[in-house]
């Protein structure tokens, strides 16, 4: 019935919306467009899994790959744009910094339903080794993940993962659970 792409169109409207009322009266019809084709971009760009089993392969396989046909190639734009962008001539950094506005707030709204919360009634799996996380990192560009494979956990004396040693592209990382999403379960 489409519930998987209503939700996608419902979590876009619930961050558009306040942008909107707070910036609607900076933006006509052109600048709306582009700044739509750069949402398009953000929520296209969400990782969805990994492309294959091999435990050293950590490119995330997301929506653009299977609509573009390619690999994400997404180049950030030149510049650091500022709230003050709202209130130039130029329409291009107005909508940049309306672009970065909307994956602030989606970012974390997405990771939020990717991480259900609920009360400690039931017991809750924790991370285990080779499961695919998410890293919560308020520091990256706009459309980049980081995503890991977790190699070690740390349990508490009660035997809750506390925190885990996780391995990214790049590094390796030790986090604290509450930084973490879990993306693809390990198979054990």
């Amino acid at each position: 019935m489409g519930g998987a792409w209503e939700r996608m169109v419902r979590s876009v409207r619930k961050v558009l919306a306040p942008m909107l009322c707070e910036f609607g009266d900076r933006i006509e019809d052109e600048s709306f467009r582009t700044l739509m084709c750069e949402v398009e971009e953000i929520i296209n760009s969400r990782p969805l899994t990994t492309p294959s089993s091999d435990p050293r392969d950590l490119t995330p396989l997301s929506p653009n790959h299977l609509l573009k046909m390619k690999s994400n190639v997404y180049v950030a734009p030149p510049g650091q744009f500022q709230r003050d962008d709202m209130y130039m001539r130029q329409r291009w950094r107005r909508i940049q910094y309306l672009a970065n506005v909307f994956w602030t707030r989606w970012k974390k709204e997405y990771l939020l339903s990717l991480q259900e919360r609920q009360k400690w009634n039931t017991p809750q799996r924790n991370l285990m080794i080779n499961d695919i996380v998410l890293v919560k990192d308020d520091n990256l560009h706009r459309s980049c993940w980081s995503m890991g494979r977790v190699i070690s956990v740390e349990a508490d004396k009660d035997g809750f993962v506390r925190s885990v040693q996780i391995k990214t592209l790049n590094s390796e990382l030790r986090r604290p659970v509450t930084k973490l999403v879990l993306l693809v379960p390990s198979e054990k």
